[in-house]
């Protein structure tokens, strides 16, 4: 059986706008991925709500900063056949990043981390790769979120193309969320139930390619 690490921030956690707290099990991609692999791979999730790529975040009480946090998540679920990496949605916040080339950036060290993880799990080969650009952030009228995330429309709209040039140039697989999910104008930043269970069953295909099953 393949094993699969999906590494991502609330839209792999599996924030609901709506409530403000946690889809269901049902709900969130990472599951529904692994629903529809039936079997062939088990799905490991680390989402953490806003994680970045490679920026610290001295508001938040816990390590948001994914490049820090990745060689651990890397030595502690290995060996690991593929990692699913999706974050750069809060790479958007201006007072941490605020750019997609920034974000791009990040995702590229989190590329190089994920390379070098055979040098600690003692497979011999280090896991695939497959970046995802999460969807862009909408408009909303949740007026925290709005500032919270100023510019971040227009930026967050530049990742898939920054992404996709990243991921061919290192010669990772890439998939662009926005194809099939959108996020909900409710705060701007996250999908709804409807919108993730899209995502995780279009995402399904691609992983039984990347993985040969």
């Amino acid at each position: 059986m393949k094993t699969i690490l999906c590494y991502g921030d609330s839209l792999t956690w599996g924030t609901d706008a709506a409530s403000g707290g946690r889809h269901p099990r049902r709900d969130r991609w990472p599951h529904v991925l692994a629903g529809a692999l039936a079997g062939d791979a088990e799905v490991i999730v680390d989402g953490l709500r806003g994680r970045t790529t490679a920026f610290d975040d001295h508001s938040a009480e816990c390590d948001r900063n994914g490049a820090r946090i990745l060689p651990t998540v890397l030595y502690t679920h290995a060996p690991l056949d593929l990692v699913i990496l999706m974050l750069g949605t809060n790479d958007m916040k201006p007072h941490l990043a605020g750019t997609a080339v920034a974000a791009m950036q990040g995702m590229r060290r989190l590329v190089e981390i994920v390379r070098g993880a055979s040098l600690r799990d003692g497979t011999g080969d280090a896991p695939g790769v497959l970046v995802v650009a999460p969807p862009p952030l909408c408009g909303t009228a949740n007026t925290e979120f709005s500032a919270l995330f100023a510019g971040g429309v227009a930026e967050s709209a530049m990742l898939a193309s920054f992404y996709s040039e990243m991921a061919q140039d290192m010669g990772v697989d890439f998939f662009d969320a926005a194809s099939v999910a959108r996020t909900t104008p409710v705060d701007g930043v996250h999908m709804d139930a409807e919108n993730t269970r899209t995502f995780g069953r279009a995402l399904a295909p691609i992983v039984k390619l990347v993985l040969g099953l």
